[in-house]
């Protein structure tokens, strides 16, 4: 049996009452009606219908992630009683962005799936912010200053950055000996946004943006690696990425004598009064693997 506001989560979820159905073995015609109910006891207007998709009304958001918070607290409290602390089940959702997700997140999740045999992962990697309600994440791996929500933000360590070019592009253009040299040098980016951000030391002091020369952006960690081992241009970026090109002398540290300001990394999850086993195990091993790995 389930209740009216476990239906309309079901619904929210699916984004339609057809697919909703489905998933729930009922008939669409019977969903509809219950879901009318509760608006009719609510007194409110719920979703906004139509043939192909339904989705919250403002109110109806409002009541979803309230309704999805306390869901998420029951179902974590009985894995507290019943679980014990070490058994891990059901499915942990994680997002984090594409490159440090492949490099740091998918091997925590490996190791943590092989002594976890009834828990299951899902993982969206992906450069966009999502809603962690919405697309019901569990908790989702973020580069930079945490902004200010109604999210929790657990630090779990550093992205150390540094600027690097090849040699070749060093003897064609010139070594730079200071951040003002920068300005004859070219910049290959990895998005738009960092074309529009002031190169920042850890002593404080910033190089501007509008003086930073660029022909070229790609998404890529990868790409970038290969453009800056070809020569085109200096890069910004972490230094993970540039580890063993470094060590191999494929690439070179610039203004090595100035240091850059570290990025924070953060594991964000919804406030709650449980947090799930799963979810704190997953932060707890991300965590550790990042201290040993960067």
């Amino acid at each position: 049996m389930h209740s009216l506001q476990q239906l309309f989560i079901q619904v929210v979820e699916a984004g339609s009452f057809k697919k909703a159905a489905e998933q729930m073995h009922m008939e669409p015609s019977s969903l509809s009606r219950k879901i009318a109910a509760l608006e009719k006891h609510l007194h409110v207007k719920l979703l906004h219908r139509s043939t192909r998709h339904t989705r919250p009304t403002e109110l109806g958001q409002q009541y979803y992630e309230g309704l999805r918070r306390l869901l998420d607290d029951e179902i974590a409290l009985e894995d507290e009683i019943t679980s014990g602390v070490k058994r891990l089940k059901g499915t942990l959702r994680v997002s984090a962005p594409v490159d440090f997700g492949a490099e740091f997140v998918v091997p925590v999740v490996h190791e943590i799936l092989k002594s976890a045999p009834e828990l299951s992962v899902e993982l969206l990697l992906g450069s966009h912010f999502i809603n962690l309600v919405e697309q019901n994440i569990d908790v989702a791996v973020r580069i930079g200053e945490a902004s200010k929500s109604n999210l929790l933000a657990k630090k779990i360590g550093e992205v150390s950055r540094v600027l690097v070019a090849s040699h070749d592009y060093l003897k064609r253009y010139g070594t730079p000996n200071t951040p003002d040299d920068l300005v004859n040098h070219n910049f290959i980016l990895y998005s738009p946004i960092q074309a529009r951000s002031d190169i920042e030391f850890a002593d404080g002091n910033k190089y501007p943006y509008s003086k930073i020369r660029s022909n070229i952006t790609v998404n890529s960690v990868n790409a970038i690696r290969t453009l800056v081992k070809d020569g085109l241009g200096i890069h910004l970026g972490p230094a993970w990425v540039f580890k063993e090109a470094l060590e191999n002398g494929d690439v070179y540290k610039v203004l090595s004598k100035y240091n850059l300001k570290s990025f924070p990394i953060h594991a964000v999850y919804s406030a709650r009064a449980y947090l799930p086993k799963k979810t704190e195990e997953f932060i707890q091993q991300l965590s550790r693997y990042i201290e040993r790995s960067i």
